[in-house]
């Protein structure tokens, strides 16, 4: 069976970048030589993988891409550090249920 990954790069600059793939460390390692002149990790290499999800499938995978890449930073963080309680938190609509303290 193959899989697809979606996964969070942590950029020298500090921003997180999030992508899919059906190669993780292939990936990975393009990312680290630059190699796509047009790549958003290019001018912040060195990156560092903080995060990655395994999917069955690439419709699934791209869900979740598209999904994160419309988080805030504290929620990509949330993520990362496995704080499920910050997740719910950062997830909720806060013109309906206020801002957390």
């Amino acid at each position: 069976m193959k899989f697809y990954y979606v996964y969070i790069l942590l950029c020298s600059d500090g921003s997180y970048y999030t992508g899919m793939t059906s190669d993780l460390e292939k990936r990975i390692q393009q990312h680290l030589e630059g190699k796509t002149y047009d790549n958003y990790t290019r001018s912040r290499r060195p990156i560092h993988l903080k995060w990655f999800l395994q999917c069955s499938t690439p419709d699934e995978a791209i869900r979740m891409e598209k999904k994160i890449k419309g988080w805030s930073r504290s929620k990509k963080e949330a993520l990362i550090e496995e704080n499920w309680d910050d997740l719910v938190k950062f997830s909720k609509n806060y013109t309906q249920f206020g801002k957390p303290d």
